[in-house]
């Protein structure tokens, strides 16, 4: 009994001077890492409680976007609840509207306009990209037709593997990047911005 007392005492006492003689490296190194992972975990949860609005703010290929939504006053709605779908023009998408056009649809007098089209843009529900290519298939040759919550309709079909969208006037636009998720929806990229009519 009294072996198993000592063998014991001298295995704690060897486990304090190992945690004792630790270098002070290590336990930097853990305090990094749980830096890190805080970090981490800080991240995940901005990215589960972000909207739309913050997560395009976030984002620096949809500043332009941003810089749309907030002049059409429509902030407040893709902040809202929803959830929402959104086929989100990148800043090259947008630069491929003339800047005279951008310019009046950014001012006061294109405010009706630009809403129009950012709604164009919006659907109501979260449809991720896998749902949205299983749809495009199930409608067959035709495409799937998409109704926005500006009340206008998109076709969505297939063409090489890629998502593209057909406007009402017949320009197209490819899905280029997909499934950013957000806490009231999810965001599609796009290269082109659609027009309603």
């Amino acid at each position: 009994m009294n072996k198993f007392t000592i063998a014991l005492a001298s295995a704690a006492s060897l486990a304090i001077v190992a945690c004792a003689e630790e270098p002070a490296d290590n336990t930097a190194m853990d305090d990094a890492a749980m830096a890190d992972q805080m970090a981490n975990d800080d991240a995940a949860m901005v990215g589960e409680t972000a909207n739309i609005v913050e997560v395009a703010q976030g984002n620096p290929d949809f500043s332009t976007l941003v810089s749309a939504v907030t002049s059409a006053n429509l902030g407040e709605t893709l902040s809202g609840p929803g959830p929402y779908t959104v086929f989100a023009p990148t800043n090259a998408a947008f630069e491929k509207i003339p800047q005279a056009t951008r310019d009046e649809l950014m001012s006061e007098a294109g405010r009706e306009d630009l809403t129009g089209i950012l709604t164009y843009h919006v659907v109501e529900g979260e449809t991720m990209a896998a749902a949205l290519t299983a749809a495009i298939e199930g409608a067959g040759a035709g495409g799937y037709e998409i109704t926005t919550v500006n009340g206008a309709t998109l076709t969505a079909t297939l063409v090489d593997g890629n998502v593209v969208l057909t406007d009402a006037a017949g320009n197209t636009s490819t899905v280029t990047g997909t499934d950013v998720d957000a806490s009231n929806g999810v965001i599609h990229s796009i290269d082109t911005v659609l027009m309603p009519a």
